[in-house]
């Protein structure tokens, strides 16, 4: 059974979205994302938004999906050096 089942009724508010449509949210709100790199992560590793199924079709919740596109941006920065560098 998945956690997403298992949740407070108060949490399971969060909008769930297809590949597809998640892909298009992230883009028109973070940075460009295909649906095709969000199955690619999904298969290959777990660095991609959680998400759970219904039938065979992959559903991400919203609020996860504003989470990990957070994650993956760095903080501000002036030069292309100092963004470098925090990487090391």
């Amino acid at each position: 059974m998945h956690q997403f089942v298992n949740m407070p009724l108060e949490t399971k508010v969060d909008r769930l979205l297809r590949r597809a449509e998640a892909a298009t949210y992230v883009s028109e709100h973070y940075f460009p994302c295909a649906a095709k790199t969000l199955a690619k992560l999904a298969c290959v590793n777990s660095e991609g938004p959680p998400f759970c199924y219904a039938g065979r079709f992959p559903l991400y919740p919203l609020s996860e999906l504003d989470n990990w596109a957070r994650s993956k941006l760095s903080g501000l920065v002036r030069s292309t050096s100092q963004a470098r560098g925090s990487d090391q």
